[in-house]
């Protein structure tokens, strides 16, 4: 299984958050940060703020930050509202199968059941399992911007 870049980027933008703490963050500064488009990173933020996760403000004095606590942002939470679909198959999608052995297959109940395992993973570990705090944190992200 592999997520889609939205799904990636969330986390990304997520973890970026989580560490500036209560300090805000523009959307210019996360995408120069990972080097990633801004453009897209535009329509992420929009998706985080709309599924609760992300705060944003425009104007001058604009930016965004977390919601709520990382402790209290479930990574498999996130996961599940950012991707598209959990379809590992074409079986899985209801519109488009053409596989003929479908009606007597029993890998989609295996794959569907790990699928499943995959999310209550995700589930156990929340956005500050996800950060670290340390030397290795300092020389990636600048003291004054470390969360105290």
């Amino acid at each position: 299984m592999q997520l889609t870049l939205h799904t990636d980027y969330s986390l990304r933008v997520l973890i970026y958050l989580a560490q500036k703490g209560e300090k805000q963050a523009t959307i210019s500064e996360v995408a120069e940060f990972y080097q990633i488009s801004r453009n897209h990173l535009v329509k992420i933020v929009h998706h985080l703020a709309g599924e609760g996760f992300l705060k944003t403000a425009r104007g001058k004095n604009g930016g965004m930050r977390l919601a709520r606590a990382p402790g209290l942002i479930s990574v498999g939470d996130v996961v599940r509202r950012m991707e598209p679909n959990f379809d590992i198959v074409e079986c899985f999608n209801t519109t488009n199968q053409p596989c003929v052995v479908l009606p007597v297959c029993a890998l989609k109940a295996v794959l569907s059941h790990a699928s499943n395992e995959f999310l209550n993973i995700l589930d156990r570990y929340t956005l500050s399992d996800a950060i670290t705090q340390g030397e290795q944190t300092q020389q990636i992200f600048p003291v004054e911007f470390l969360r105290r």
